[in-house]
C-alpha cells in the first residue's frame, strides 16, 4: 500500500525543489537574488515533506492514530509554513503568468484561504476518509497532497508574497491566527473527549503498540492541542515584534524625509513599510534633491 507514496511523493518533491533551484539561479543572473534564508526555508520544507512520507514515520502512521496526526501536522502546518516563507513574488511570477494558474493569486486573500483550509481539515478527519487511506495508496497520496496544498494556502495570507487586501493588517492577522488555531483546537477536543472510537480500523496497529483505541485517539488530540498552543504563541510573538519594528521603521522614514525636505505622508510611509518597500522609499528620499 505504501509503495506508491514512498516512491512517487519524494520524486514529485525533488522535481519541485529542482524547479525552485532553477528559478533562483535565473533570478540571481538577473541581479534579483532570493535571500539565502528563504532558500533554506524552502529546502527545509521539502525535507520535512520527504521525511514525513517515508519510513519510519510513514509506517508507524499506518498503525496508530497519534503517529498519523504527527505526520499531518508536519505536512500541513510545518512544511506549509516553511515553503510559504521560501516563496517570493519573482519566484512565482512565471507560474502565475500562465493563464491556467492565474487564479492562484486569490489564495493570498484570507477569506478564501481560511474556509478552504478548514473544510479540507475537517473532511479528511471524517471516519470514512481518515480510515480509507489505510487501504488505498492513491487516497493516501491525495490526503497528504491536500493537507500540504491547503496548509500552504492557509499560511500564504500571513507570510506569503501573494496580494492581500488592504484591510488585512496586523489586527486582522491576529484574528486570522485565532480563528485558525481555534479550528484546530475544536478538532483536537473532539478527539480527546469523544467517548467512542472514531477510527476503529487502527485497532490491529494499536494492539501491536499496546495502546487502547481511545488512548491513541486522545493522544492524537493532545498532540494537536500542544502543537496549536506552541504555534499560536510563536505567531503572537512574531506579530508583536513585527508591529514594533514596522512602527520604528515608519517613524525613521518620516524623520528622514523631514531632514531631507522630502514631503512624505505618514500613510504612505506605513504602506511602504507594510509591503516591504521601506528600503526602496528610503533610497528615494536620500536621492531627493530639494
Amino acid at each position: 500500500m505504501g509503495t506508491l507514496i514512498d516512491v512517487l511523493a519524494p520524486l514529485l518533491l525533488i522535481a519541485a525543489a529542482a524547479a525552485y533551484g532553477r528559478r533562483v539561479r535565473t533570478l540571481a543572473e538577473r541581479r534579483r537574488p532570493v535571500g539565502v534564508w528563504r532558500q533554506i526555508s524552502f529546502g527545509a520544507g521539502i525535507l520535512v515533506l520527504i521525511v514525513s512520507d517515508v519510513p519510519p514515520l510513514s509506517g508507524v502512521a499506518e498503525e496508530i492514530v497519534v503517529a498519523h496526526m504527527v505526520q499531518h501536522l508536519l505536512i500541513g502546518d510545518l512544511a506549509g509554513l516553511l515553503v510559504a516563507l521560501g516563496l517570493t513574488g519573482p519566484i512565482l511570477q512565471p507560474l502565475l503568468a500562465r493563464r491556467p494558474f492565474a487564479w492562484l493569486r486569490v489564495l493570498g486573500h484570507p477569506l478564501v484561504a481560511l474556509p478552504i483550509w478548514a473544510l479540507n481539515l475537517y473532511l479528511w478527519h471524517l471516519s470514512a476518509l481518515y480510515q480509507g487511506v489505510l487501504d488505498s495508496a492513491v487516497l493516501h497520496l491525495a490526503q497528504h497532497g491536500c493537507f500540504f496544498a491547503f496548509g500552504l494556502a492557509m499560511w500564504l495570507p500571513l507570510v506569503g508574497p501573494l496580494p492581500k487586501p488592504a484591510w488585512f493588517g496586523d489586527g486582522a492577522k491576529l484574528l486570522y491566527i485565532v480563528v485558525v488555531r481555534f479550528g484546530e483546537a475544536v478538532l483536537a477536543n473532539v478527539l480527546i473527549w469523544s467517548g467512542s472510537v472514531l477510527y476503529p480500523d487502527y485497532a490491529p496497529g494499536e494492539a501491536e503498540w499496546d495502546i487502547s483505541p481511545l488512548a491513541d485517539q486522545g493522544a492524537a488530540g493532545n498532540v494537536m492541542m500542544i502543537w496549536t498552543g506552541l504555534v499560536t504563541l510563536g505567531l503572537f510573538t512574531w506579530l508583536f515584534f513585527r508591529a514594533a519594528n514596522r512602527s520604528a521603521e515608519k517613524q525613521e522614514l518620516i524623520e528622514l524625509a523631514e531632514a531631507h525636505g522630502f514631503e512624505l505622508d505618514p500613510a504612505r510611509a506605513a504602506r511602504a513599510v507594510a509591503s516591504g518597500q521601506g528600503e526602496r522609499l528610503r533610497e528615494r528620499i536620500l536621492g531627493h534633491s530639494p
